[in-house]
């Protein structure tokens, strides 16, 4: 392959791809630099103090991006049958990373949870990695469901069931969540009977709940959002603070790098609450034109899916729009205090190589899907020499 090949700025066949794959190529690029922007401001005086380098974290970040880029090149240039092919096999790896998580000494703490394993210097989170894969796998197990033996089925819904309860065990409520949603609505865009859905969204429902009454600080999370100003200093004092960021922006914003709320006031400003510092320096103005950003992705991703021929491939292109667009829309939300306060990262804005690393590869595949929406081919989930042998114990 050559090395110019892996750079996206030297890829010479963008000119021949179809439309939504340009556009959506650049979109990507555009996110990804108005974030890269707003990391500079939301980590700098953080860094400057802690790290004693302004630009340690935004430095960090541009590595990550380099390395993640080269991944969305060799994506948007693969077969997506071939990535299909080994789909499942990195679902199982990164699924055994997230119970390695579990285990004292291996998984490295964060705000009381497990959700990291450190490989010498680089912090590896399976439950962000895990993300694309699992987009894929539920798209070649729903866009097939009817030609599918229940053995097949039920193995598949437990393994997804096994990565939603890892990934709430570390606990991280939020992305857990989020993963199931996104099974959810593929389930739901692949035609499966209202019964199992309704039941699969009830029982997802209950887990919530049950796991939001055994932990004490989700609890407290609810209750503070709720009336965050009743515990201000307190429990409510990451939402509070996060409100004065957006409300202090206004109409236009106090301008780039003139946040006052990421001088030590908001907490984890260049992760979870990035938006909140987004809001700030470019106003109403500017967060109306990021929603229309995700509009227009959203739009893009609806218009894939709609063209694409193969069931399969239809799915992934619903399902990488949903996890994209989908949490962008509860980090806002969070952020905003329309829901309750919890860990989640604005895809392509929020500091971590992990989350990058995700949110190119969701983007590489949906402009594969873009590529190839009229000739794709189905990934059989079974091997070929095992079709006869099904087909005979369907027949009694």
């Amino acid at each position: 392959m050559n090395l110019r090949s892996l750079i996206p700025i030297f890829d010479d066949s963008v000119s021949s791809w179809a439309l939504e794959a340009r556009l959506l190529r650049w979109l990507t690029f555009t996110w990804l630099f108005i974030g890269l922007i707003i990391l500079f401001s939301a980590s700098y005086v953080v860094a400057d103090v802690r790290q004693g380098d302004g630009l340690f974290y935004f430095k960090r970040q541009i590595i990550w991006v380099f390395a993640a880029l080269i991944g969305f090149n060799i994506i948007v240039n693969q077969p997506l049958q071939k990535i299909l092919g080994v789909s499942h096999w990195l679902l199982g790896i990164f699924l055994a990373l997230i119970f390695v998580t579990l285990i004292p000494g291996f998984g490295k703490k964060a705000f009381d949870a497990a959700r990291w394993i450190a490989i010498g210097p680089i912090p590896i989170q399976p439950s962000e990695l895990i993300k694309p894969f699992l987009v894929l796998q539920s798209a070649r197990l729903f866009g097939q469901w009817e030609r599918l033996t229940w053995r097949v089925r039920l193995t598949w819904l437990g393994i997804f069931g096994l990565v939603i309860l890892g990934i709430l065990a570390q606990p991280n409520l939020s992305t857990a969540s989020l993963c199931g949603m996104t099974i959810w609505m593929i389930a739901l865009a692949g035609g499966l009977p209202y019964k199992y859905l309704g039941g699969t969204a009830i029982g997802g429902f209950s887990l919530g709940l049950l796991s939001i009454s055994i932990k004490e600080y989700q609890r407290k999370r609810v209750m503070s959002f709720l009336n965050p100003w009743a515990d201000a200093t307190g429990d409510g004092y990451q939402l509070v603070q996060s409100l004065l960021a957006v409300g202090s922006g206004k109409t236009w914003g106090l301008g780039f790098g003139m946040s006052q709320q990421k001088r030590f006031h908001l907490p984890i400003q260049d992760t979870d609450f990035i938006f909140a510092i987004f809001s700030e320096e470019f106003g109403f103005v500017g967060s109306i034109l990021l929603l229309l950003m995700l509009a227009a992705f959203a739009t893009l991703g609806l218009i894939v899916a709609l063209k694409a021929k193969n069931p399969i491939y239809r799915l992934v292109a619903i399902g990488i729009t949903t996890i994209m667009v989908g949490q962008s829309l509860l980090h806002i939300a969070v952020t905003t205090g329309a829901l309750p306060t919890t860990g989640l990262p604005l895809p392509m804005f929020s500091y971590g190589g992990n989350s990058m690393i995700a949110s190119l590869i969701g983007s590489a595949l949906l402009i594969r899907v873009a590529r190839e929406s009229s000739e794709a081919e189905v990934v059989p989930l079974r091997r070929p020499q095992l079709e006869k042998k099904r087909q005979r114990r369907r027949m009694f």
